[in-house]
């Protein structure tokens, strides 16, 4: 079980500390205790299936999301052909499974405390995982 902490926790997405750039968009991050919030900025013209998917190499993104929008028009459509629209100041949550392109022509700003953690990392390399799993379970003599 994760330590709690009885103190105030503060660090700023204006020095994330890490950025994820790609085509069209970037996520900063910061996490604090076991929070992850995210920064997603994406320019008109960026669609996840196009951004996105090449680098995670999965049919739809699969990160759930909790987000704030900032800023611009978010569209998302789930595999199940349903879909929403985001503006400044919605609020909302999406499952896995989904694809998202910026409507319009203005900038897209939102900000996410569930999904930014894994998003936009590369997919891992085939055997990587079955390796990583072999040697946890290596019992010790």
């Amino acid at each position: 079980m994760a330590k709690q902490t009885r103190s105030i926790q503060k660090k700023t997405l204006n020095a994330p500390d890490e950025i994820r750039t790609f085509d069209k968009g970037k996520v900063e991050l910061a996490t604090v205790g076991t929070v992850t919030f995210g920064r997603a900025s994406f320019e008109p013209g960026w669609k996840w299936s196009e951004s996105v998917k090449p680098i995670v190499k999965t049919d739809y993104c699969e990160a759930p999301h909790i987000q704030y929008h900032v800023s611009g028009r978010l569209r998302i459509r789930m595999a199940d052909g349903s879909e929403e629209e985001f503006g400044p100041g919605d609020v909302g949550t999406t499952p896995p499974g989904h694809d998202a392109w910026v409507v319009g022509d203005e900038p897209v700003v939102v900000i996410d405390i569930s999904g930014m953690k894994g998003y936009a990392k590369p997919a891992a390399k085939k055997g990587a995982r079955k390796l990583a799993k072999r040697k946890t379970n290596k019992k010790k003599r």
